[in-house]
């Protein structure tokens, strides 16, 4: 009988930053920089900031997932999930551990620079951001193992993403003064509220997918996620919701708001969201819902380019 094939170390190190994870991070940027280029306010090394920013916390939150899950217990090893490298022995936790200090302490100090453009709002947004990356998992509360993940999730990587990446370029480029103590006006918008809830609802079925996958697993080890609360059957209808959300932005924007009709571009990436929500309505294996996590992804990346593009077009065509 032949032996699993040996991981090496750098293989190791990537499966633990969950790079299929990235989308959630980059795509609510892509979107803040499409609607400032939209309302004139794009500001390149600003938008690159918040980019950098946004992966760094997106790494360093796998990196203390991994390390928090394994030391607590949850991730048992007949889990469905991806391989995780702290409870599979692939790297020693003491290194996981050093690892997640290493990228929220990276992210800290390119948020820094925002800090001394944005401000206090940006303070906040940071030091928030970073706490919540480290308590989903770890700490004496963590909110990922209550069901709050979720809603933290809607939040930070659709309202506050969005809307922080285009409120430092809006501070930019609207010459609103050294470091704000409030929010200067027009730099916050109903539009980039709007694109932040797009964005969020579909970073949120990600993870609604997650979970569904793992709900009886993390029924098993203690992990009350809001799948193993409300069961598969109203998971589902979380995800449809959320997924439907999204889809209901681009004509909001296009009625309601000051946009063209190239704002729907999204719905172009519809075909592609309906065929990730079968697989979620029918199935609970890790066969079927490891890809389907992975296409919920590539349905928020599209997403984001095409909103993104739709928002920028009239300004740049």
């Amino acid at each position: 009988m032949s032996s699993a094939p040996e991981v090496t170390r750098r293989r190791a190190w990537l499966m633990a930053a969950r790079p299929q994870t990235l989308p959630a991070g980059a795509s609510p940027v892509v979107v803040g920089v499409g609607l400032a280029v939209a309302d004139g306010v794009f500001a390149p090394l600003p938008a690159l900031g918040a980019l950098l920013g946004a992966l760094l916390l997106q790494v360093g939150t796998n990196f203390a997932n991994d390390y928090f899950d394994a030391v607590k217990g949850t991730d048992a090893a007949d889990r469905e999930g991806f391989t995780r490298v702290t409870a599979g022995g692939l790297i020693d936790p003491r290194r996981v551990k050093y690892a997640t200090a290493v990228a929220f302490t990276l992210a800290a100090l390119v948020g820094l620079s925002l800090v001394a453009l944005g401000g206090v709002p940006i303070l906040v947004v940071g030091v928030a951001s970073i706490a919540a990356g480290l308590l989903y998992t770890g700490g004496p509360y963590p909110y990922g193992y209550y069901g709050l993940g979720d809603f933290f999730v809607f939040v930070f990587f659709g309202l506050v993403a969005v809307t922080g990446t285009y409120y430092v370029q809006a501070v930019a480029s609207l010459s609103a003064g050294p470091f704000p103590l409030g929010v200067p006006a027009d730099t916050v918008t109903a539009s980039a509220l709007l694109a932040g809830a797009a964005a969020g609802g579909l970073s949120t079925a990600i993870l609604v997918v997650n979970n569904v996958r793992d709900r009886e697993s993390d029924r098993d080890a203690g992990k009350h996620t809001l799948a193993v609360a409300l069961g598969y059957r109203w998971s589902r209808v979380e995800f449809l919701a959320l997924v439907g959300t999204a889809y209901l932005v681009p004509p909001i924007l296009w009625l309601g708001f000051d946009h063209g009709p190239a704002v729907l571009l999204p719905l172009a990436s519809l075909p592609l969201a309906a065929g990730v929500a079968r697989t979620v309505c029918t199935r609970t294996d890790g066969e079927a819902l490891n890809p389907a996590l992975e296409r919920t992804g590539q349905v928020l990346a599209l997403y984001a380019l095409l909103l993104a593009v739709g928002l920028a077009a009239p300004e740049v065509l």
